[in-house]
């Protein structure tokens, strides 16, 4: 079976827990689907690799800086599109049930255009070769607003519970509509509920109340403290390793039935 979904993006604040969410988002719907899932971590503080058990050798960014500094030196009988082309490939991490792509450091001094014009052709091209694309975002969403890939069908915006993190969930909301994004259904996700709150008292909070009666988002979801997420993380253990009984894996498949991913 085909999905009709196919790009998913999760933006954040740093530290709310979006690349956790965006690392149990991979795990779980290598479960529900059958083919490989591209992973692009767009994040500059790269953490996804990690969070996932995968070691990264090479970033889009430090190949970006080396494309720059040798675009007058490619191999023989190699055009510049075929010469990037195989780089990135080889820049590919590959898992078990998914690749990763790295984007790694900001632009620096120089002109990216045409090598950013070569990226966006590559991950257009790379789309329908995977079941799902999942993108973890910065919270200024530099990769989206560079156009690098195409319409997202869903995008996850994660906040933990403090006021900081619902004002930086605006924020990025209201980013999204002012880069003119093609996004299908945007969605919130109230991440680290503390102990002993529950989501009907989370849904009180004024700034959650205010969310949905501005009808910002489709729906809003809510992911509990999880204590053997912070055991498992503590042990050094990577993300896939949790198991079915963890409340962030239950939680977050709950999210993928209810948004309609699968």
């Amino acid at each position: 079976m085909i999905s009709l979904v196919k790009i998913i993006a999760v933006a954040g604040k740093g530290g709310v827990g979006k690349s956790t969410v965006s690392s149990i988002l991979i795990r779980n719907l290598s479960k529900f689907k059958d083919g490989v899932i591209l992973a692009v971590d767009a994040d500059s503080n790269s953490t996804l690799g990690k969070m996932l058990g995968i070691t990264i050798d090479q970033t889009i960014g430090d190949l970006r800086e080396e494309l720059l500094a040798e675009k007058d030196k490619l191999p023989p009988g190699m055009s510049k599109p075929e010469y990037v082309n195989y780089q990135l490939h080889l820049a590919m991490a590959e898992g078990d049930k998914f690749d990763l792509l790295t984007m790694g450091r900001p632009e620096g001094p120089g002109c990216y255009c045409y090598i950013n014009n070569i990226l966006r052709t590559y991950m257009d091209s790379l789309v329908d070769k995977y079941a799902y694309v999942i993108i973890d975002n910065e919270a200024g969403m530099e990769h989206l607003s560079r156009r690098t890939t195409r319409a997202m069908d869903k995008f996850f915006i994660v906040t933990d519970y403090t006021p900081i993190g619902f004002e930086t969930a605006k924020r990025i909301f209201e980013l999204s509509k002012s880069l003119d994004l093609q996004i299908k259904d945007t969605y919130l996700i109230i991440n680290r509920i503390p102990d002993g709150g529950t989501e009907g008292v989370s849904q009180e909070h004024p700034v959650i109340k205010q969310f949905r009666d501005e009808k910002k988002f489709s729906a809003i979801f809510y992911i509990p403290n999880d204590e053997k997420l912070l055991q498992h993380t503590f042990e050094g253990k990577t993300l896939l390793e949790l198991g079915d009984d963890s409340v962030i894996v239950r939680k977050v498949n709950e999210i993928i039935k209810n948004s309609g991913v699968v």
